[in-house]
């Protein structure tokens, strides 16, 4: 095998790659004996026609497709790692020449790791992080555990108010016509919850039980239903039954049903040591964002769009992972979200050009302060990921082939290269 290597525009290469007539020969006869049996001929048994006589009644052809596909992945990883390029994309495969007898020849266009001409990485001055914990996001907080700690209870002596579980008979009508889907029974609807039509819920506000009320809306240019679209209507609601949620006493009794401390004093303590934790993180987080963006804007590199529809391609499968996780296919999302992969891919674009930047100026910050990994911190990381998955390190050890460790050595020294950059930051 031999292959030739042509740089291209915009950090693309081309390869050419030429197989030898034999290794074409071997993957031609293998198709024949993958497919023969499939394959009829009157006076002969099944899997019996001779290949030449196959090959003279359907054209030389027949057997091409498979044996491109055999010969291809192979020939095309021992020509990439070959080239000594640094390839950062799926290749574009072109078959040039495949006829037997001769060399079978393709060529595979690919995207190079564009250089990076990296601006000022030290001393970036980002915006400074509020981390005050405020009386109000404390109380936030106590009131949130008091509704999930809340229960609701009947009342029967006043009408409908707001914020109030109203259990309602309802039925629509566009002009004085019952509509499909307009009706419900023993519906709850919480009021001011915005479930409904906007100035649904308002009209209910003031409606006393068992009495039926009309509510008068129109529906938004942007309903779902295209015979409702900017319709008005009239709903017959009858309240049947209002509920109430009754929050718990913020006390020292509420404090120690809810936590480990015996007083209000000492939960709320425990809140704001908390939210700081939390803003402290974010913080962090913030600035690291801020500084690589930075960076970002002050080097200079030239990505190729082969480079970054790999990389869409892979936000994608993680997307698809993430909702299969929650029981969907991405056919189903898809159609409950009136999607297409063409808009997804779309939206994933600035994800995928910001994902590769900020690898790209990190890995330049590496090489710049020359960033080294040394086989304790390595150790290291493969002990987290044997807890994390629960397994033996010998045997993660086992698992790791050569570059999976080298990965995992570019990665520490990217996060290296990220805490190099945060440190240095100057917060203003």
């Amino acid at each position: 095998m031999s292959v030739q290597v042509e740089n291209l525009e915009k950090n693309m290469a081309k390869l050419t790659i030429e197989v030898p007539a034999e290794e074409l020969e071997k993957a031609l006869q293998n198709s024949y004996l993958k497919n023969r049996g499939k394959i009829s001929v009157p006076g002969f048994r099944k899997g019996k026609v001779p290949r030449q006589l196959i090959e003279k009644m359907y054209g030389p052809g027949i057997f091409y497709e498979d044996a491109a596909n055999e010969l291809i992945p192979e020939a095309y990883a021992k020509a990439a790692e070959e080239s000594g390029l640094e390839i950062v994309s799926q290749p574009e495969i072109d078959v040039t020449q495949i006829e037997k007898g001769q060399a079978f020849i393709f060529t595979a266009e690919v995207a190079v790791k564009p250089e990076v001409t990296l601006g000022a990485y030290k001393g970036v001055e980002v915006p400074k992080s509020d981390l005050e914990v405020t009386e109000e996001e404390i109380q936030a907080e106590v009131d949130k555990e008091r509704e999930s700690n809340s229960r609701t209870i009947t009342v029967e002596d006043r009408p409908v108010a707001d914020k109030d579980i109203a259990t309602i008979d309802f039925e629509g009508f566009v002009d004085g016509q019952a509509f499909e889907g307009g009706k419900g029974t023993d519906y709850p609807l919480t009021i001011g919850s915005g479930a409904f039509i906007p100035g649904f819920e308002e009209q209910l506000i003031g409606a006393e039980i068992g009495k039926e009320v009309e509510v008068h809306v129109t529906f938004p240019e942007n309903y779902h239903a295209e015979n409702l679209k900017g319709k008005e209507a009239m709903f017959k609601c009858t309240v049947k039954e209002v509920r109430v949620k009754e929050l718990p006493e913020a006390d020292d009794e509420f404090a120690m049903d809810v936590s480990e401390f015996d007083t209000m004093e000492e939960y709320r303590a425990d809140i704001r040591k908390n939210l700081t934790e939390k803003k402290e993180k974010a913080a962090r987080a913030a600035k690291e964002d801020a500084v690589i963006e930075k960076i970002i804007a002050d080097s200079q590199m030239e990505i190729p769009d082969a480079m970054v529809n790999t990389q869409v391609r892979q936000l994608m499968d993680e997307f698809a992972q993430r909702i299969a996780s929650q029981g969907l296919s991405m056919e189903q999302y898809m159609q409950f979200t009136g999607a297409t992969p063409q808009a997804l891919t779309e939206q994933m674009k600035p994800q995928a050009m910001q994902r590769i930047q900020s690898r790209l100026v990190l890995e330049a910050v590496a090489a710049a302060e020359n960033i080294q990994v040394s086989e304790e911190e390595l150790k290291e990381e493969i002990q987290k990921m044997a807890d994390l998955y629960k397994m033996e390190v010998e045997k993660v050890e086992e698992l790791l082939d050569d570059t999976a460790r080298k990965q995992m050595k570019d990665d520490i020294a990217i996060q290296k290269a990220v805490e190099l950059v945060r440190e240095s930051a100057v917060e203003k």
